[in-house]
């Protein structure tokens, strides 16, 4: 029986991978196998390699690549992240690399701390004030127009937050 596999990628199903090894255990070589069921000589020595390495010759089922990190240094992370509040991703990502020699990108760091809930928030410097703040002071204001200096020495403001309109472009993270 020849099989032809042509530029389509297709799994060799289990019977032939059986048959296949089967031909190289009685002897044959991985050429001669490949001419005869039409597969291509790099896939045999593949399964080939397999089998010897763990005795299996069943198909892996993975879906993306493999993870980089264990669990161990996903916690690394988070608890390096809590004890140092405005470390970065970068800093973080070269703090475990030095720690345990696992290279990881800035964007890896960033998305593992995200699946644990720990998010880069960036507080507001300034109070930002809604319509209905707007309009209650715009009638406090209106109803003490006319005070009198007097008036005025009498009152203590306890409250001296900045208050602003549109977002405020000097923010930190942290």
């Amino acid at each position: 029986m020849t099989r032809v596999y042509g530029t389509q990628r297709k799994h060799l199903d289990d019977f032939l991978r059986g048959r296949i090894i089967g031909r190289l255990e009685c002897g044959r070589t991985q050429l001669e196998v490949s001419e005869e069921l039409g597969i291509a000589q790099s896939v045999i020595s593949r399964l080939w390699q397999r089998f010897q390495d763990d005795g299996n010759v069943s198909r892996c089922y993975s879906t993306g690549r493999p993870r980089v990190k264990t669990p161990n240094e996903d916690r690394y992370l988070a608890v390096t992240a809590k004890r140092n509040r405005r470390s970065t991703a970068s800093d973080l990502s070269r703090q475990l690399s030095s720690a345990t020699g696992t290279t990881v990108s800035r964007q890896t760091v960033y998305r593992r701390l995200g699946h644990i809930g720990l998010y880069a928030r960036r507080p507001v410097r300034c109070v930002p004030l809604t319509a209905t703040h707007c309009r209650l002071r715009l009638a406090w204001s209106r109803e003490h127009a006319l005070w009198t200096p007097q008036q005025w020495s009498c009152v203590m403001f306890s409250d001296e937050s900045r208050f602003s309109l549109q977002s405020d472009s000097r923010r930190t993270f942290i």
